[in-house]
Parts: C-alpha cells; sequence; structure tokens
C-alpha cells in the first residue's frame, strides 16, 4: 500500500461528503434521533429501552455507513470515476483503502455523537466501559463501511444497492437477539446466526453493557474485525484494471 495514494483518496472522497448536506444530515442527525425516537417510546419501559439501547448505539451507525458507503461506491462506478482512477498505476487496495479510510472517519464522528446524545441526554447506563462501547460501536459501523464497499460492486442503481439493507442486514438484526435472546431461538437459527457477523457485532455491545466482558467478548470483536477485513480484501477485488 502507497501512503500518498491512500491518503490522497480519501481527502477526495470527504471533500465530496463535505458538498453532499444531505448525507451529512443522514449520518449525523439521524441515528441519534431514531435512538431518542425509541426512548420516548419505551418510556413507560425503561428497563427495555436500557436493555437495547446499548446495542443499538452501535447498529444504527452500521446501517447508515452500509447505506451511505455502498450508494457512494455505485456512483463512483457508473459516473466512470473508479473507471479512470483504476487506468492510473495505483494498487487497488490503495484505492479501496482510502475509501475505508473516508468513511471510517466519518463512522467515528457519528458513533461520538450518537453515543454522546445516548450517555449524556438519553440516560444510557451500562454496567461496562462506556468507552469500551463507543470503541465496539465505531468497529460496527467500520462493519457496516466494508459491506457497503464489497456489495456496492454487485448493484447496478441506486435502488438496488438500498435493497440490500433488508436483504443483507435485516435477516442478521433479527437474528442478532434483539428481539430474541440466541439461546431462545430454534436451533436451526442459532447455526445460522453462528455463520453472520452482525450476530457477534450485536453479542459483543451486549456483554459490555452488562459487564460480561469475558473471553466471548475476544470472540465477538475478533469475528467482527476479521470480516471488516475480508470484506474490504473482497472490495478490492471487484475493481477491474482499465488501461489508458
Amino acid at each position: 500500500m502507497t501512503v500518498r495514494v491512500t491518503r490522497a483518496t480519501a481527502r477526495r472522497v470527504l471533500e465530496q461528503l463535505r458538498r453532499d448536506r444531505r448525507s451529512l444530515a443522514l449520518i449525523v442527525i439521524v441515528p441519534p434521533a431514531l435512538l431518542a425516537l425509541l426512548r420516548f417510546i419505551l418510556d413507560a419501559e425503561r428497563p427495555a429501552f436500557q436493555r437495547v439501547a446499548v446495542p443499538l448505539v452501535g447498529m444504527f451507525p452500521l446501517i447508515i455507513m452500509f447505506l451511505i458507503t455502498s450508494i457512494t461506491m455505485l456512483r463512483e462506478r457508473t459516473s466512470g470515476t473508479l473507471e479512470r482512477l483504476m487506468s492510473l498505476p495505483l494498487a487497488k487496495l490503495d484505492l479501496i483503502a482510502g475509501y475505508a479510510v473516508a468513511f471510517a472517519f466519518v463512522a467515528a464522528v457519528q458513533t461520538c455523537v450518537t453515543s454522546a446524545v445516548a450517555f449524556g441526554l438519553l440516560g444510557v447506563t451500562v454496567h461496562g466501559s462506556a468507552a469500551l462501547v463507543v470503541a465496539l460501536a465505531v468497529t460496527n459501523a467500520l462493519l457496516g463501511v466494508a459491506l457497503g464497499l464489497f456489495l456496492s460492486a454487485f448493484a447496478t442503481s441506486e435502488f438496488q444497492a438500498v435493497q440490500f439493507m433488508p436483504a443483507v442486514l435485516l435477516p442478521q438484526i433479527l437474528l442478532s437477539g434483539l428481539f430474541v435472546p440466541h439461546d431462545r431461538m430454534p436451533h436451526a437459527l442459532r447455526i445460522v446466526a453462528d455463520a453472520l457477523p452482525l450476530p457477534y457485532a450485536f453479542d459483543a455491545l451486549a456483554r459490555v453493557a452488562t459487564g460480561d466482558e469475558g473471553t466471548r467478548l475476544h470472540l465477538d470483536v475478533a469475528v467482527v474485525l476479521g470480516t471488516i477485513l475480508v470484506a474490504v480484501a473482497l472490495g478490492a477485488t471487484t475493481l477491474r484494471r482499465r488501461t489508458p
């Protein structure tokens, strides 16, 4: 990898996002707004809100970053920007890493805002480390970025890119334990959940919320980080080299 090329790519993507105010509003405002809405919906059920609030601090940024990343990458592909860049003498990993770094920065900002609202304004409490919750939420947002970078290669329109959210993310969210604990699911569904990354991301946040920071937490984090690396690497393979 070349640091100069990666940095230049990240700077260009961040400049594009800076000019897109609607996307910035979606990234920064929507996750804490959804969390606040849920807080008022469950106003009479405080224990229920406390149970799901911490995992959702990481899930909302993941979903938003997946949508933003997949749509942005699709625009880069369909507009010919990626094709022109791939005609230059640079490595595929340099290019995809630049996009990943740019979106990672945005994801970190988004997660910090969401966490500040959750812990500061909404009264969310954790038995574990709040700093660890923020770190895990950033990691989950990066997972959304990595999946968006990879899956955008299989869409030919923005509508198709958006469809990947209910097709890829929603089933994993349903199997994560948000509605039914993992150990109460049918055996076949538990096997499927164990093969998917989002249930591990959810489980890590839920364990920190309850103060259960044992060996299982290390496994959850390892699976999420491994999925990020694999998705980024696969995303690089979807880029097609063009000769000038």
